[in-house]
């Protein structure tokens, strides 16, 4: 502890001495007052209750101040003069500058000046910046850190918690950067424009904004001079890494190609604030004019198109710290309503008529869709009732083949054995491969092409009679069938026996003889002694 206070004979802390390092860092010149309401918001209502203002200041700021003192024991601070109302100035040393640079996560080259002398004047344009930053940025107090405060005093921290919300954080904001139309970042030539505030906090939707802040004491002409500069460098293009040219701006800053669907320059925000002669109500009015060439867009329907412009966009201080980003305080230049940060710098109009193209080209899609898919239902109904109409019919019981059964009797690959009845179903295939005359399973068939136990090559299946349908039984089976190349034995092979025989009947009845009987006739006949011919029998035969 000994050791600790010899270090910092002050009595800061860690936290503070860091708290002075970003602050400055971003803003490079600030009183104890500011550098307290940025790092250490929660202290404001903590010593409220102190009896009159001035005291209530020296008692939040005293840890900070501490810390500068400690600060300027170590070569990293120093006193850079007084304000107007002799408030003492702080900035940072070179040595204090790579350490901040460090807090900031920026690189040393990009940290700028010191401010040194930035106090000789009363420094109101730098306390003016400071004070737009702490307006949009709005720090927020810790509640973690007030928790064993009265409880009017957390009632009061979390009314401030509640507020409307702020953009970025300490680290999001840049001061006195400069805009080179010729030489480099860290060369710039003449022409050129110094940006006093830039704010790069696209977590919060605001991915580059250039803040300039007035005090009233330039004239329209002078303003627009330098919104003049503001587009030379935009325009400005140079080589990237890659070889490819682009806006030397992208090369420094990271920003969407296009900003709510317009391929413009970033936007410039115009802050007043009052203390000088001039009245910003006239001097808007000219500088729009002025300046029309660089932010009027084109009409289109339903919004307008910023291609190649600026928007430009101008508030007050005074209602910038009442209402914050949040609040409709921000009048873009070419609109007759003031708006929101987030609105003033986007193109709502825009974004509406493109997020309705959008439904509609959804919705269009999604009825394409809809009919794409009833077609294709249609489609796969028409061919399943085309289908359904080819499907097979059992011949013995007339119901329809399952699927398998369809399948099966169509079978035509190599290797798959041909149906035996393939215009019955399942049901009547297994009767009709049974019997009828001895009920049992029919025997087993010899290999094609082998012959059987009876020496007879049988066909492929058991005959059916083609008269009854019914199945040949073995005996007529053998009987009827073919034995090499000759012909069947049978007169009538595609007949069974019961068909044979009927059939042999009908003929006896229809000729008055059957054929068994013409055999021993002609037996007969050839017993018998032929007689000689007589009389005219004779002479014809002759």
């Amino acid at each position: 502890m000994a050791g600790k206070r010899k270090n910092n004979p002050a009595g800061s802390t860690n936290n503070y001495r860091g708290d002075v390092l970003e602050v400055l860092g971003a803003l490079k010149v600030a009183t104890a007052d500011q550098i307290q309401r940025i790092g250490a918001p929660h202290l404001t209502f903590r010593h409220a209750d102190k009896p009159t203002p001035s005291k209530q200041k020296q008692a939040r700021t005293a840890s900070h101040t501490a810390a500068l003192s400690d600060m300027r024991k170590h070569g990293l601070s120093e006193n850079g003069g007084s304000t107007e109302t002799g408030d003492s100035l702080r900035n940072l040393t070179p040595k204090g500058l790579q350490a901040a640079s460090y807090e900031l996560r920026r690189p040393v080259t990009e940290m700028g000046s010191t401010a040194r002398g930035a106090g000789s004047s009363g420094a109101s344009h730098p306390m003016a910046v400071n004070e737009t930053v702490i307006a949009l940025l709005r720090p927020k107090p810790n509640m973690a850190r007030l928790t064993v405060d009265p409880p009017h005093v957390q009632a009061a921290a979390q009314a401030a918690v509640d507020g409307p919300r702020g953009v970025g954080t300490i680290a999001s904001y840049w001061t006195e950067v400069s805009l080179p139309a010729t030489g480099t970042w860290n060369a710039p030539g003449k022409g050129g424009a110094q940006a006093d505030i830039v704010l790069t906090a696209p977590q919060d939707r605001v991915p580059l904004l250039f803040i300039e802040v007035d005090n009233c004491h330039e004239t329209a002409e002078e303003l627009a001079d330098k919104l003049e500069k503001y587009a030379r460098f935009f325009r400005r293009k140079v080589k990237d890494t890659d070889g490819r040219e682009r806006p030397m701006w992208r090369t420094r800053w990271n920003a969407p190609a296009t900003w709510s669907g317009d391929a413009i320059h970033p936007p410039v925000l115009l802050v007043f604030n009052r203390i000088g002669e001039r009245n910003p109500n006239r001097t808007v009015p000219r500088l729009m004019e002025l300046t029309r060439h660089l932010w009027q867009g084109q009409r289109r329907k339903g919004f307008h198109d910023y291609d190649g412009c600026i928007p430009i966009i101008a508030t007050g201080l005074n209602q910038l710290r009442e209402h914050g980003p949040a609040g409709a305080v921000f009048l873009r230049f070419g609109r007759d309503h003031k708006q929101h940060l987030w609105e003033a710098i986007g193109n709502p109009r825009r974004e509406a008529a493109e997020a309705r193209a959008r439904e509609e080209t959804a919705r269009a899609q999604a009825e394409y869709q809809a009919k794409v898919q009833r077609a294709a239902e249609e489609q796969a109904a028409k061919q399943a009732a085309e289908r359904e109409a080819r499907r097979p019919v059992c011949a013995g019981c007339g119901a329809k083949f399952t699927d398998e059964r369809w399948r099966a009797a169509q079978a035509t690959d190599w290797g798959t054995p041909k149906d035996s009845h393939p215009h019955l179903c399942d049901g009547c295939k297994a009767g009709a491969v049974v019997s009828p005359a001895a009920g049992t399973q029919e025997r087993q068939e010899p290999v094609r092409g082998e012959a059987g136990p009876d020496d007879f090559w049988p066909d492929p299946q058991r005959p059916v009679c083609t008269e009854c349908g019914a199945a040949f039984t073995d005996e007529r089976w053998k009987v009827t069938a073919r034995v090499g190349w000759g012909p069947s034995p049978a007169k009538r092979p595609t007949l069974c026996g019961d068909c044979d025989q009927r059939f042999e009947a009908e003929l006896n009845l229809a000729w008055g003889v059957s054929h068994r009987q013409e055999e021993p006739d002609q037996e007969q006949d050839q017993a018998v002694p032929k007689q000689k011919a007589t009389g005219w029998l004779s002479r014809l035969r002759g």
